[in-house]
Parts: structure tokens; C-alpha cells; sequence
């Protein structure tokens, strides 16, 4: 192939989700409320875990790195998506392509490793609650938190740096809605076998440990509920956990699907649909799913409404005589 077809600063067309106008239109307003609750949620749940002393935890000092990753994330893909779809075109450079695909694999690698660390400390939390304060203290959260976000930029710095090592060839048209690393190696130019290798070896690793130390905890955790033989510890334990696991369940099935299993009889759509997931409603469900049926979150939220409402009263109580005055 000659040097005329190669490229170092092409441009990256995406095709997007539809070519349909009325469908892009449709779409863009869906996506535009659910990345409003996404906002909205994830954005309450930090406040909580902040404002309320019951909730100075370290399963919610995690839950709030959680809700901070989800909120980093989306606003590095759907934004652009939406003005994609609202254009009804889409285009990046090689610069925002990279920059897009960097910025999602650290957030999305370092929330793996965090789902890890969580599903540790409710195993601590469970199994182990005489040494729980001594083992998870604050400082220790801070250390694992800190390693799950330095871990997840630094496993993206390899694999972008493995991906753009590589020229590109014109036109650069790949058939998804923002940038990945499996649609994107598709349009290389030499190659890509040592670098797919690479990217697999290090994506499987993130998977497999952190899923691995996900499953082991969970089921230390139930090994240790049934030899208690308590109704009423299963029914916590389950009330617990049950939650993180439909989490880890909907995050690592969808990027598994993408990152690790062969694309091999999926439809040429597939890989975008699938993204739609990891993309859009994770990180939407992930703030109703942990404080769904959660005692104390719903304790938090009524305090603080209590509290907005006396603040509001409070403050029409103090305007009201002086409207009065002006009134007359």
C-alpha cells in the first residue's frame, strides 16, 4: 500500500447509532434525559455520603468514587454523542479520538478495580466485623481508591499508546457512536496481531482479577452467613451484596462482550448496541440500584429534605413581612 493512502492526522468518521434523521432526533432527546438523571443521581448520591455523619462509611466512602467515576465517564462520551446526534454526522480528530478513548478506558478500568475493592470490604464487613474499623480505616480507603484510579490510567496509557503507535489509512470510518479501541485497531494499516495481543493479555487481566476477587469474597461472604445459620444474617447478607452483584453483572457482562469474546457472529450493530449499555445505563443505574430498598440512604434523604423544607420556610418567613410592607 503506498504512503499516499496513510494517514497520521486523519479524521475519524463515525457512523453513529442510525442514519435515520427522525430516529437521530428521537434518540437524542432519550439520551439527553437519561444523561440528565445520570447527573442528578450519581450527583445526589456524593451529597448524601457527604452531608449525612451516618453515611462517613467506607462502603459509601467507595459508593461515592463509584458515583464520581459513573458521572467522569459519561461526560466523556454521551456530550459528544448528543452533539452528534443533534448534527447528524460525527467526526474526530486523531487528537479528540484519543483523548476520548483514553479518558473512557482509565474511568472504565479504574471502576472494574473499584467494584473489586468494594466487594472486599463488604467481604470485611461481613465476615470479619470485629477487625472491620482496624482493617478499612481511613487511610486505607484513601490507598485503595487512590489505586484503583492511578491503576485505571495507567492500563490506558499502555493501550493507547499500543493503539496509535500504528498508521491509519483514509477514509477512517468507524461504525460506532464514540471511539474504542476494537473499532478503532479495525482500520489500521500494517499489522495489529501484537498489539491485539497485548490489549487482550492486559483487558482479560483487569477482568479476571477483579471479577475473580468479586466472586471469591461473595462467596466467602455466603460460606460464612450459612455457618451463622440465621435467617435473618442470609436476608442481610443478601440485602447487602445484592445490589453491588447486579451491578458487577450488567458492567462486566456488556464490556466482556466487547473487549474479550471474539466478535465472530455478531451482527455488524452489535458492538455499538452493547455500548449503548456500559455507555448509558450503568452508570444510570448505578445510583438507584445501591440505595434502592437502603435504609439508611432513605434515612439521609429524608433528613435532608426535612431540612431544605425548614430552610424554605425559614426563608419565606423572613421575606413575607417585608412583601407585606412593600405591598402596602
Amino acid at each position: 500500500m503506498g504512503s499516499d493512502n496513510l494517514t497520521a492526522t486523519a479524521d475519524f468518521i463515525l457512523v453513529g447509532l442510525t442514519n435515520d434523521r427522525k430516529t437521530q432526533i428521537l434518540l437524542f432527546g432519550i439520551i439527553l434525559i437519561l444523561y440528565t438523571f445520570i447527573l442528578v443521581g450519581n450527583l445526589w448520591v456524593i451529597m448524601l455520603a457527604q452531608v449525612d455523619s451516618h453515611l462517613h462509611t467506607p462502603m459509601y466512602f467507595f459508593l461515592t468514587h463509584l458515583s464520581s467515576l459513573d458521572i467522569c465517564y459519561a461526560t466523556s462520551t454521551i456530550p459528544q454523542m448528543l452533539a452528534h446526534l443533534l448534527m447528524g454526522r460525527g467526526r474526530l480528530s486523531l487528537i479528540q479520538c484519543a483523548l476520548q478513548m483514553y479518558t473512557a478506558l482509565a474511568l472504565g478500568s479504574a471502576e472494574a478495580l473499584l467494584l473489586g475493592v468494594m466487594a472486599y470490604d463488604r467481604y470485611l464487613a461481613i465476615c470479619h466485623p470485629l477487625t472491620y474499623a482496624a482493617s478499612m480505616g481511613r487511610w486505607h480507603q484513601v490507598q485503595l481508591a487512590s489505586a484503583c484510579w492511578g491503576g485505571g490510567f495507567c492500563v490506558s496509557v499502555v493501550c493507547i499508546s499500543l493503539t496509535f503507535s500504528h498508521p491509519y489509512c483514509d477514509p477512517c470510518c468507524i461504525n460506532h457512536f464514540i471511539c474504542e479501541i476494537p473499532m478503532v485497531l479495525k482500520l489500521a494499516c500494517d499489522d495489529i496481531h501484537t498489539t491485539k495481543a497485548i490489549i487482550f493479555l492486559i483487558s482479560g487481566m483487569i477482568i479476571l482479577v477483579t471479577f475473580s476477587v468479586i466472586m471469591i469474597s461473595y462467596g466467602l461472604i455466603l460460606f460464612s452467613v450459612f455457618q451463622m445459620h440465621s435467617a435473618s444474617g442470609l436476608r442481610k447478607a443478601f440485602s447487602t451484596c445484592g445490589s453491588h452483584l447486579s451491578v458487577v453483572i450488567l458492567f462486566y457482562g456488556t464490556t466482556t462482550l466487547n473487549y474479550i469474546l471474539p466478535p465472530s457472529g455478531r451482527s455488524p450493530d452489535s458492538d455499538k448496541q452493547i455500548a449503548v449499555l456500559y455507555v448509558v445505563v450503568t452508570p444510570l443505574l448505578n445510583p438507584i440500584i445501591y440505595t434502592l430498598r437502603n435504609k439508611d440512604v432513605f434515612a439521609a434523604m429524608a433528613k435532608v429534605l426535612r431540612k431544605i423544607g425548614l430552610c424554605l420556610k425559614t426563608l419565606k418567613a423572613s421575606i413575607g413581612p417585608k412583601g407585606h410592607q412593600l405591598e402596602l
